[in-house]
Parts: structure tokens; C-alpha cells; sequence
């Protein structure tokens, strides 16, 4: 029975060893039915937490969101357009494609760099 502990408390502590970190700048680029557009987020990520900025067409907004494993979720909110989400999945360090739902201007698709 100990064995089994131990083997488990391995197993979890390299899974966080191994989560990524999107700590940075990163520009995406949103595809939706309304049109096209690049936004740019910095984030900072503290464990699961995420938090940051949004830079782009809708202006500029505080970033809150998490990242669990490769999937990586945020939002912010738009005086303009309403709530904004992103939902990720990330490929390597430094990409990331996934959906989005940008409040009264609909949903669409996205993929970013990390710079």
C-alpha cells in the first residue's frame, strides 16, 4: 500500500514538473464571422492561475483565466462587446489554437505565437 502512495505522489509531482508555463507575450490571431483581427495578451502565470492584459481592436483589459495540463482558458471583459473567452489547447511551448466567444460579435476560432 505504501508502494501505491509513493508511486502516486511521484506520478503527481513530475505532472507539475511538467505543466506549462505561458508566462509572456503572445500575439493571436481571431477568425470570426463579423472578421479578422489580431489581438496581443501578456500573461503571467503563477501555477494554475493566470492573469494578464489584452491589447487589441476592443481596446485594452485585465486578463484572469487557467491553465490545467495543455488546456489553457481566459477571459476578460469588453465595455463594447460583452465577456470575451478564449478555450486553448497548447502545442509545445510556444503555440496554441483553440475557440472563442467575443460576446455580441459572436464565436469564432484562434491561433497564437508565443514571441
Amino acid at each position: 500500500m505504501k508502494r501505491i502512495a509513493f508511486l502516486f505522489l511521484v506520478l503527481a509531482f513530475s505532472f507539475i514538473l511538467n505543466a506549462a508555463d505561458i508566462t509572456g507575450t503572445w500575439t493571436i490571431a481571431v477568425m470570426l464571422d463579423a472578421g479578422t483581427g489580431t489581438a496581443t495578451f501578456k500573461f503571467q502565470q503563477s501555477g494554475e492561475a493566470l492573469t494578464g492584459s489584452y491589447s487589441g481592436v476592443l481596446g485594452e483589459a485585465a486578463v484572469t483565466g487557467t491553465v490545467k495540463g495543455d488546456q489553457v482558458e481566459w477571459s476578460f471583459d469588453s465595455g463594447q462587446a460583452g465577456k470575451i473567452t478564449y478555450k486553448g489547447t497548447l502545442d509545445g511551448a510556444s503555440k496554441i489554437k483553440g475557440t472563442t466567444e467575443y460576446g455580441a460579435l459572436g464565436k469564432g476560432t484562434f491561433t497564437g505565437e508565443k514571441k
